[in-house]
């Protein structure tokens, strides 16, 4: 494991290294960007709801990496005036759903501008608004967010643009016209005439490619002909990240939606450009775009096996410190890693912190989770016990409620080797009654351990709760079934605050896993399958004995040590999961021109 963290950090020196002029190019491209990053959702501000979970926050702290670092790019994506929805629950766990209350008025720019799709045969009118994302060295991004609320639409379709994730298909497919074929259109009204790469990040901008080969035939007598010509030529300018090996997470639609939605002519070209019985967006972005990758090491061999086809990298995900650094490390960074806001690799130099100074900003950021849960939820939470943390969307395969498989083992480990308490939060969608059902039992275990163990569920999980959370528990717990989680982001965010992760191997932490020292492993299969009640059963029992006879005593027994690995994991893993790191990979990896086989 030491050798494979060596040849880790040895090749994230390499990337620097060969991406640092580069980067000094980028910073006077003024005259044009050179990326366009295509997301459904980014996650700006907590008071911006256009998220709803890692895949609109890798989007965001992408976006501000990219303009620390002085990147020229421009990013699209839509308003979503009702948001994803506000949660809330019941006494019994019961979530419904409110939209959410925000004015894009009070928060971003409004564009003069005018495009329109075409939906069913009609033309659609698309405005847009616009919001600057200014990086720590002055470098700039900025995020054009497309709306449809216009008064010379009709009524419904003035509310596509409104609700992230909501509706039937038709209203999924409709926002993805509206993201990927006016968002390319609304880039040319902008006066975008030159973009070197378009970065679909998930399948839902796929028909930019669209748009563009349409751009391309414009003019053209014969354009069914050259359509094949030109899509070959567009791969040369497309990314293509994939975000999960769940089926669910690859939106596909019917051949008759397609047709009746899109029209029939686009749909025409789909077909000739490999569209069968139903329109793939995976798919179709795996035909248009030169590079694809993973979110992981693990994930892009994944996403390899499912797609045989398609050559398919690995640029391993990461988190932008300065958002996701609690106040108490952040000052404490301040003072001791001077530029690690400029420059996340120096990080590194954790290693020359005080134990003491670790142990009393984690102090600070844990009594300040303490307090918002006994506000939040009368919890009765103490600064005494371990606290351990699991925060994400609420669906099967994460498996929450996997701790609360042996509900008489799990009271013995607390009685054993020392008291622990428990915070969850997360969404179930809408329409995921097994998520639903999650959290219910999670109110149930709640009940149950009332008196012997204290577990709380907060509602409403965001960026704002997810910055408390991260910071403030002792220990991150996830327990994905593998290899279901593509990476995984709440692990390092965490991490950068000195909280050691306890998870399945899985994801990201195959690569972050050093067992001891950054946290400890739930299991030892590396995404290797076995029978669902066999895998569940044994991951259990591997989580209490590593809660039993590794976690709780390292945390009441041996506290020096736990201090210790709390500064690993700022030194080790902060300082490589970090969208800086990432940003300079895509750079050299996927951005730049392929070099010339003839020079």
């Amino acid at each position: 494991m030491v050798a494979s963290l060596g040849s880790r950090r040895a090749r994230a020196r390499e990337w620097f290294e060969k991406t640092a002029a580069a980067c000094l190019e980028q910073r006077n491209m003024t005259d044009r960007p050179f990326v366009a990053y295509f997301s459904m959702e980014i996650a700006l501000e907590p008071e911006i709801p256009t998220y709803a979970g890692g895949l609109g926050v890798l989007a965001g702290d992408s976006i501000r990496s990219a303009a620390d670092l002085g990147i020229a790019m421009v990013a699209v994506s839509l308003v979503h005036r009702r948001g994803y929805f506000v949660q809330k629950l019941d006494a019994t766990g019961r979530q419904t759903e409110d939209p959410v209350d925000w004015a894009p008025e009070r928060m971003l720019e409004a564009l003069p501008l005018r495009v329109h799709v075409e939906i069913e045969g009609r033309p659609v009118a698309v405005t847009g608004w616009r919001y600057v994302v200014r990086g720590v060295t002055g470098g700039e991004v900025p995020v054009v967010l497309l709306d449809t609320a216009l008064p010379e639409n009709a009524e419904s379709d003035r509310r596509l643009t409104d609700t992230l994730y909501g509706g039937n298909e038709r209203y999924r497919l409709c926002q993805e016209i509206i993201l990927g074929i006016g968002g390319i259109r609304m880039l040319r009204a902008l006066g975008y005439a030159r973009i070197d790469r378009f970065h679909l990040n998930e399948g839902h901008a796929a028909l930019a490619t669209l748009a563009l080969v349409e751009e391309d035939l414009n003019g053209a007598k014969r354009p069914e002909a050259e359509l094949a010509r030109s899509f070959k030529e567009l791969t040369g300018k497309c990314v293509f990240t994939t975000h999960t090996p769940v089926p669910a997470g690859h939106d596909q639609f019917s051949a008759h939606l397609v047709r009746q939605v899109l029209g029939g002519r686009p749909a025409k070209w789909l077909r000739q450009l490999g569209a069968g019985k139903t329109l793939n967006m995976t798919e179709l972005a795996l035909r248009a775009a030169h590079f694809v990758n993973g979110v992981a090491m693990r994930h892009g061999q994944v996403s390899q096996n499912m797609f045989p086809t398609y050559p398919i990298h690995s640029i391993t995900n990461g988190i932008h410190p300065a958002t996701w650094a609690s106040p108490p490390f952040r000052d404490l960074f301040d003072l001791a890693i001077p530029g690690w806001r400029e420059s996340a690799s120096a990080l590194r130099y954790a290693v020359g912190i005080p134990l003491a100074r670790i142990a009393h900003a984690h102090q600070l950021a844990k009594r300040e989770l303490i307090d918002l849960v006994n506000q939040a939820t009368a919890a009765d939470f103490g600064m005494e016990p371990l606290t351990i943390g699991f925060a994400r969307r609420a669906t099967a395969y994460k498996r929450a409620t996997l701790i609360f498989s042996d509900m008489e083992r799990l009271k013995s480990v607390a009685r054993k080797a020392g008291s622990l308490q428990i915070v969850f939060a997360g969404k179930a969608h809408p329409a995921d009654a097994d998520g639903k059902a999650i959290i219910r039992r999670v109110f149930a275990a709640r009940d149950e351990l009332k008196g012997r163990i204290s577990v709380t569920y907060l509602p409403d999980y965001g960026m704002e709760l997810a910055k408390r959370l991260v910071a403030g528990c002792d220990v991150w717990l996830n327990t994905p079934v593998p290899p279901l989680e593509a990476s995984g982001t709440s692990g390092m965010k965490a991490a950068l605050n000195g909280v050691p992760s306890l998870s399945t191997l899985d994801g990201w932490w195959i690569e972050g896993h050093v067992e001891g020292i950054t946290g400890w492993a739930i299991g030892d299969d590396h995404g290797a399958v076995a029978p669902a009640g066999d895998r569940d059963s044994e991951h259990a029992r591997a989580l209490y004995d590593k809660l039993e006879f590794s976690v709780l005593p390292a945390f009441h027994d041996r506290r020096e040590h736990y201090h210790e690995m709390m500064r690993h994991c700022i030194a080790i893993n902060a300082s490589f999961f970090n969208t800086q790191r990432m940003l300079l990979q895509y750079l050299y990896d996927a951005y730049r021109d392929p070099p010339n086989p003839e020079s």
